[in-house]
């Protein structure tokens, strides 16, 4: 059989030269932003697409230049898709009549608070959990107020996202979408919306890149000694617990003499509800110590029910009560700073909370059940804790 042998055409040579794949050495991040390689002068070419149109505008080759311009005509094509999507919503509004059937966003929001609060007080969820859902479902609510929950629609909850998106708030953005999804779940077990209607969870869910660095044990010891001569006394002491326990800040402060009997530390996990009662002989290698030991270094001449507490009256806060969990943070961001802990430009130093993942990763190479100890459902999301993202080396054992 005979070889068909297509001609060159112009159009087929301009697709050889120019529509090369993008270069793997330009990350490029930026949405609708594209670069392309021309091979016959080694350049870099910047190209946007139009994300409404879907044509291409060059930018030149002009790498910082293309990203300024890439940034402000999203923001300015965002800004617009706004106005629009709020010019259909008070059409929408206006063209409703009152026995259009069906309940309004504001007064299903009402109730869906309503029903926060009786799970809230069934302990189903936290009060943090509780009051992020009163104030997501409250952003909602604010841009529509009088649109009748069934018009609501998949582009106008995804102009919102989007606009926390591109003003580098994808992690809000991610929580309002959670919020709303669940805000149309409970929706449909109300009856108020056909079953399946769910707008918010037809949007894309915006990628997070965690920026928060990890903390290595070298590192922890230079905050301990900080923390022991430029901190109150209470800094050093909640460190240890929080390396002993491997619990979160919240579940620290909140930590009595009391909850100690038969020989264990029993504690009640105040987000997810979890009881777990820790052996007070429970060895931590590192620090060649006993969770008892570090209980022990808790007590001191002032009677206090807690083991982390203030130990002397100041500003109206009376010596022996318990320390308040920003506190803690605050301490620990001092004695940091004066260690100086350096992190890559990209990353955010260690907080007081990622002594957790540290107890993690130091009770999980002494073969300790870290899942049971950190209280998680998953064993997937004590994984996530002993994740060193990228800091650490990963060591071969021959």
């Amino acid at each position: 059989m005979s070889q068909q042998i297509f001609p060159v055409t112009r159009e087929f040579y301009w697709r050889k030269q120019f529509m090369a794949a993008r270069p793997r050495q330009h990350n490029v991040v930026i949405p609708n932003l594209y670069c392309k390689l021309d091979k016959r002068t080694s350049k870099v070419y910047w190209q946007y697409r139009h994300p409404l149109t879907n044509q291409f505008i060059g930018f030149g080759t002009n790498e910082s230049a293309a990203k300024e311009a890439a940034i402000e005509a999203n923001r300015i094509i965002a800004l617009q898709q706004t106005t629009q999507i709020n010019l259909l919503v008070d059409l929408a509004i206006k063209s409703e009549t009152k026995t259009d059937p069906g309940i309004r966003l504001s007064a299903w929001i009402d109730r869906y608070k309503s029903i926060c609060k009786e799970r809230l007080e069934a302990k189903e969820i936290a009060s943090s959990t509780y009051k992020t859902r009163l104030q997501c479902a409250g952003i909602l609510v604010k841009r529509y107020p009088d649109i009748r929950l069934k018009n609501l629609n998949t582009k106008s909850i995804a102009v919102i996202l989007d606009e926390y998106k591109h003003a580098d708030k994808a992690r809000m953005s991610q929580l309002l979408r959670g919020v709303w999804i669940d805000v149309f779940r409970e929706a449909q077990h109300a009856g108020e919306v056909e079953q399946g209607f769910n707008p918010a969870s037809a949007t894309r869910k915006a990628q997070v890149k965690v920026r928060r660095s990890r903390l290595f044990f070298d590192e922890w010891k230079k905050i301990f000694e900080c923390a022991k001569t430029l901190c109150p006394r209470p800094a050093a002491n909640s460190m240890l617990l929080a390396l002993m326990t491997g619990q979160r800040r919240g579940d620290i402060v909140r930590m009595k003499f009391s909850d100690v009997w038969d020989g264990h530390l029993h504690v009640r996990q105040s987000k997810t509800g979890f009881r777990i009662a820790i052996p007070t002989g429970l060895r931590c290698d590192a620090l060649d110590m006993t969770l008892a030991d570090a209980i022990a270094v808790c007590r001191d001449r002032v009677l206090s029910p807690y083991m982390i507490h203030h130990y002397r009256t100041f500003g109206g806060v009376k010596g022996g009560a318990s320390v308040s969990e920003n506190k803690l943070s605050k301490y620990f961001q001092t004695a940091r700073d004066a260690a100086g802990i350096r992190v890559d430009a990209d990353r955010t130093p260690p907080s007081f909370h990622e002594q957790r993942s540290l107890a993690e990763r130091l009770y999980r190479a002494q073969g300790i059940d870290t899942q049971l100890l950190l209280g998680h459902k998953s064993m997937s999301m004590t994984d996530l804790y002993n994740d060193e993202r990228g800091k650490g080396w990963k060591t071969l054992v021959l």
